[in-house]
Order: structure tokens, then C-alpha cells, then sequence
């Protein structure tokens, strides 16, 4: 395991033993609440501390489970400080999404938390880094390129969070994420290393 991966899976790990210690008062401070959106002018803190806190194990575990599976390789590659800035810019962004269309599509109101919007950051840098690397499905057990994978994943996140069809889930924050992976992409490199 690459060191910041270890770092963020520690830190997320902690978050969530320190939410189970403090109950429902961790959310109330550290969660996202998207509605209203003036709540980010009283707590703007929440924009990054709400990636740090799950809704239940199996949340903590899927979330970390990815960010292992897909951030040890593109930290090789990337590099640490610039898997930094595509995971937090993907939190960020992920939290910006959600309270702009989170809201005008029927998706707000409800506290956000989890890594989900660092991960699907993670995730897009790995399919442009790897982009026909094979990636195999949990649920069919179906392999593809990891490019075609992350393509139908955004699609999919889009639908579902048009349509509403699976509530619970901040779509658009996922959505907003995979924006963070590719700005670090993009702009994160260095020109004399990348030629950029």
C-alpha cells in the first residue's frame, strides 16, 4: 500500500471511530448539509470533514476497499501530492455538485458523508492512467476496460441522479469527484515532468 492511500484509509478509519464515539453530534458538525445552502457560509469546514465520516461499516469498507483497489496504482504514478490534490478537489467538487444539483433535483435536504467523491476522483485518474487495464464487476462479474468501466459508471450515476431512482446516495457528488480527477489530470503535473 502506497503512503498517502494508507494515510487517507487511516484517516478515514479514525473519522469513523470518532463518529461512533460522538454519535449524531458529528454529523450535525462535520457532515454536509446541502439544504440550505447558506448552512456552507456558517460551516465551510464541511466542504472537505463530511469526506470522513460513513453511514455505517459497509459504507466505510466499499469506500476503502476502492481507494485501495485504484489508489496504490495511480499513486506509482501520479505521485502522492498529486493524488492529493485530485482526491480533495474531487471532495470538493463532489460537495459543490451535490448542494448546486443536488438540490434542483430533489436530492437535498439530507446530510452527505462518506469518501465516495475523493474515491470517484481516484477512480477517474486510474482509467485515464490505465485506461485498458482489465477491471472485473462485483455485481454481474463482468470485465472490462477501465475506461469503458468508469464511462458507464458516470452514466449511470447521471440517470440515477436525474431520475431520483435510488435515493440515499449523493450521485451528483460522485459525479462532481470524477470533476476533481480530472482537473488534477489535467493541470496537476508538473511541465518539466509531464511536458505539459
Amino acid at each position: 500500500m502506497t503512503p498517502f492511500v494508507q494515510f487517507l484509509i487511516t484517516a478515514n478509519v479514525v473519522g469513523f471511530l470518532i463518529e461512533n464515539l460522538l454519535g449524531p453530534l458529528t454529523f450535525q458538525w462535520f457532515a454536509l448539509w446541502p439544504s440550505p445552502w447558506t448552512n456552507l457560509l456558517a460551516a465551510p469546514w464541511t466542504l472537505v470533514s463530511y469526506s470522513f465520516l460513513h453511514a455505517g461499516l459497509t459504507h466505510l469498507f466499499f469506500n476503502m476497499f476502492a481507494l485501495w483497489m485504484f489508489g496504490s496504482d495511480l499513486e506509482r504514478v501520479w505521485g502522492a501530492k498529486r493524488l492529493a490534490l485530485g482526491y480533495f478537489l474531487g471532495v470538493v467538487t463532489g460537495a459543490i455538485a451535490q448542494v448546486v444539483f443536488g438540490e434542483a433535483f430533489g436530492g437535498g435536504g439530507l446530510p452527505v458523508v462518506g469518501a465516495s467523491a475523493g474515491v470517484f476522483a481516484v477512480l477517474l485518474g486510474y482509467a485515464i492512467a490505465f485506461p485498458n487495464r482489465t477491471v472485473m464487476l462485483l455485481f454481474p462479474p463482468i470485465p472490462m476496460p477501465a475506461r469503458v468501466f468508469v464511462l458507464l459508471y458516470a452514466a449511470l450515476e447521471l440517470t440515477l441522479g436525474v431520475t431520483g431512482t435510488v435515493s440515499g446516495v449523493a450521485h451528483f457528488a460522485h459525479l462532481g469527484g470524477m470533476l476533481g480527477g480530472w482537473i488534477a489530470y489535467r493541470y496537476g503535473a508538473s511541465r518539466s515532468r509531464w511536458g505539459r
